[in-house]
């Protein structure tokens, strides 16, 4: 058996540095020891740092928010709420404040310029965005502006002048929404003409698509054929180009707003902003510079949490589309709500139904139970036209203000024809009384509002051509949240883009 031999020569060198190594290991060890101890003493500091640095950012977007108390007025005449799901409105104002004359009207406090009432599905699983054309003819309720003057409605008015005309605020626009869709809102945010400049300069720009060259000195738009991306300046003259595109109207230029708001969103989705701390705080910043919101929404915490609610909503599940409208008889200037397309979109919306095709199914399976909350007996609607239909809202309910907010309920069913008379005796239950000829009309207004058949009864003494009459009883006060079941599909012909559609271009 062979004994081993002592290290001599090259092992003998390989004993020596192993045990340089060994000291070197020891020393490092004690330097490690001093190392952890420091360590830990400005590791502490450091934490502190990092949270006066935390209260110092929240200070900082707290201060940088702009917030506005609105005033809305008697609960009762508002629309029922929501629940779960969320309706903000999105007013985008034609302020020139700050912006010199380059873009004409300097030192313009802004009208409700761009409109957009965005609905969050309950569930999140979808949204649908709804653009309300700044050139509709609408109804503006009374306001109140917020030194507490009293500003008077108009039965018929722009909905541009909804907001800054004669002092209105956010809040004239919010009623006026609420008046005309019968869709309750639970907050505002509204941005101008900087922001957009802002907050696509803060996401590194947004690609957008021009199916023909566009030269539109009117926005400062000159763009060649084809894909872009576009920040600040350039930005803002493509949301606002609407000479160069289309037949130069508004209508044409809501689509352009949409392609560039779907593609923000997809930026921001897709390249990490919303994980990266610079591009974050660069966004942050912009965003709580340019935004003014309501009170409800007006701190950093409460902003945050309601971005972060919607961001749960998978893009391709974001339906962008328009009211639908008509030119207006008295004004081929301006628009006025094609009925029943309008109240059956209104009514989806309210009834938290999808625009979005692949979240159909997902939303459209729980309405069979809802025909439920129809009255025992309420009949089938005839094919009966709503708009051609006069009805007479009178109240004896005893609650004030109903037949007025039951007028607005009507007009957005499609009987656009409804007005309120003088209140009624009081009365148990709701009632409809027609003349003998309008029997189809009062059953359609029956079904409308979900009443049973035996509600409306013929009146010998009544014109022929004369109004129905909808008295309004205590029942009304009891269960204002009996309508008649959304509707589950959208008007065929309604204009709608898809947030992940990359295809959509400036025509």
């Amino acid at each position: 058996m062979q004994k081993d031999k002592p290290e001599t020569g090259e092992h003998s060198g390989q004993g020596h540095r192993t045990a340089q190594r060994r000291a070197a290991v020891a020393r490092r060890t004690r330097r490690r020891r001093r190392t952890l101890k420091w360590t830990a003493g400005t590791g502490a500091l450091v934490m502190a740092a990092g949270c006066g640095g935390a209260y110092y950012l929240y200070q900082h977007f707290n201060s940088n928010l702009t917030s506005v108390k609105v005033q809305l007025g008697d609960e009762a005449e508002r629309p029922r709420a929501a629940g779960d799901a969320l309706n903000i409105l999105v007013l985008g104002t034609d302020s020139r404040e700050g912006l010199g004359s380059d873009y004409g009207d300097a030192g313009s406090s802004g009208h409700a310029d761009t409109t957009l009432l965005f609905h969050v599905a309950k569930d999140r699983s979808n949204a649908t965005v709804i653009s309300i054309p700044r050139d509709l003819m609408v109804p503006i309720p009374e306001c109140q502006a917020p030194d507490g003057k009293r500003i008077p409605g108009s039965a018929r008015d722009m909905f541009n002048n909804s907001l800054g005309q004669e002092g209105r605020d956010p809040g004239c626009s919010w009623k006026t929404v609420e008046k005309v869709t019968g869709i309750r809102v639970d907050h505002f945010v509204q941005v101008n003409f900087e922001a957009v400049k802002t907050l696509s300069s803060a996401v590194g720009g947004v690609e957008v698509c021009a199916a023909k060259d566009i030269n539109d000195p009117k926005s400062h738009l000159k763009m060649s054929r084809g894909r872009h991306v576009v920040q600040g300046d350039e930005a803002l003259a493509f949301v606002r180009t609407r000479h160069g595109v289309g037949l130069g109207g508004d209508l044409t230029r809501i689509p352009l707003q949409q392609q560039f708001i779907s593609s923000m969103i997809r930026q921001i989705k897709s390249d990490g902003t919303l994980t990266n701390p610079a591009k974050l705080y660069k966004l942050a910043d912009a965003a709580t510079k340019a935004l003014t919101v309501d009170s409800g929404i007006g701190s950093v915490d409460k902003l945050k949490d309601l971005a972060l609610d919607i961001s749960k909503v998978d893009t391709k599940n974001i339906t962008f589309a328009t009211v639908p409208v008509l030119d207006d008889p008295k004004d081929e200037n301006r628009l006025v709500l094609k009925q029943p397309d309008a109240g059956q979109v209104f009514s989806m919306i309210a009834g938290d139904r999808s625009l979005t095709e692949t979240a159909q199914a997902a939303t459209a399976a729980p309405a069979a139970p809802e025909t439920t909350a129809a009255a025992p007996g309420t009949p089938t609607a005839p094919a009966v036209d709503p708009k051609d239909v006069q009805v007479t809202v009178r109240n004896g309910s005893g609650a004030q203000g109903l037949s007025g907010t039951t007028v607005d309920k009507l007009r957005v069913k499609g009987f656009t024809k409804a007005a309120t008379g003088p209140n009624a005796p009081a009365a148990a239950t709701s009632s409809i009384s027609y003349p003998a000829e309008q029997e189809d009309a009062a059953t359609a207004l029956a079904a409308a509002l979900a009443l049973p058949g035996d509600a409306a009864r013929p009146d010998p003494k009544a014109a022929a051509k004369g109004p129905l009459v909808l008295v309004l009883g205590k029942d009304a006060v009891a269960a204002p949240a009996a309508p008649s079941a959304a509707p589950t599909q959208a008007p065929t012909d309604l204009q709608r883009v898809q947030a992940d559609d990359t295809d959509v271009c400036a025509k």
